[in-house]
């Protein structure tokens, strides 16, 4: 670790324990701090920037409340938390298009979603990335997978599921069997 980096780690402990003071200057009770639990991330460089400017624009005294912000946004969305149902909705995925490996994996895996992917849309961005949208309808457990998986894929930069539980009209009849049957009732 450098000097400055020093430097800075020890004024953002110093910070932490000056939030740790309450209004009347009493400190946390032990109890209370001892919830506390501390993480390391990596981030690239612009990314940090990016947040230390979020952190600005908020007035927020440090990272770790825009962080903690974040986390509980994500964990408080209702899609997230849902365990059964069937959702209509999309997956906006923004990547590295450095190969066309990238892309393959991405077709790859809707096709192994077919029955959810109902369409996309692709479309070239600067800095050599991409953005996709992905049209999907399925049940909770099959978007998160399929949300889980893109995920894993390395250059997947960001990907955002936007959900709703009124649905798409019926595209495909339910089963072969079915067809005949709503063609002779026509």
């Amino acid at each position: 670790m450098t000097g400055t980096r020093l430097i800075e780690a020890a004024a953002a402990c110093e910070h932490e324990a000056q939030l740790q003071i309450g209004a009347a200057g009493v400190t946390k009770p032990q109890q209370e701090l001892s919830q506390l639990a501390r993480i390391g991330i990596s981030l690239p460089r612009k990314l940090l920037d990016q947040l230390d400017a979020m952190v600005a624009e908020r007035n927020l005294p440090g990272r770790s409340q825009l962080i903690s912000e974040l986390i509980r946004h994500e964990l408080a969305d209702p899609e997230n938390t849902q365990e059964s149902g069937v959702l209509a909705g999309t997956i906006t995925l923004i990547y590295r298009a450095e190969s066309g490996r990238v892309r393959h994996a991405l077709a790859r895996l809707q096709s192994e979603y077919l029955p959810e992917v109902i369409s996309s849309q692709h479309v070239f961005l600067e800095e050599d990335k991409s953005l996709e949208v992905l049209l999907v309808q399925g049940s909770t457990e099959r978007l998160n997978s399929l949300c889980d998986r893109l995920r894993s894929i390395r250059a997947v930069q960001q990907l955002k599921l936007v959900t709703t539980r009124t649905l798409l009209p019926p595209l495909h009849a339910h089963s072969a069997a079915e067809a005949p049957e709503q063609r002779k009732a026509s």
